[in-house]
């Protein structure tokens, strides 16, 4: 009686194991859903590169006898460049 029952209830679980395994064999969008996810964020990624980024700084410069405080803007451009622009020049001393 105890084999009969033990025997019936792996073959239980096997059936039951199987039938989960091959569910998840069919299941291919989740795999697609998941590359696409992976592109989407290498496509953001490669947007947040293509941006220009701008940053506004302030530096003391010195011009002969005089100091200055100047607020310049800095843009960095995709391909590496920066551009330096000056904002506004105020004498410090």
């Amino acid at each position: 009686m105890k084999k009969i029952v033990t025997l019936s209830l792996m073959l239980v679980t096997l059936a039951f194991s199987a039938t989960f395994a091959s569910a998840q064999r069919y299941f291919p969008q989740q795999e697609r859903y998941n590359q696409d996810r992976r592109n989407d964020r290498r496509d953001d990624r490669n947007r947040r590169n293509n941006r220009v980024r701008t940053v506004t700084q302030t530096r003391i410069v010195r011009q002969g006898f005089r100091t200055y405080r100047e607020t310049i803007q800095i843009k960095y451009l995709p391909n590496g460049r920066t551009q330096t622009k000056v904002i506004s020049r105020t004498r410090v001393r």
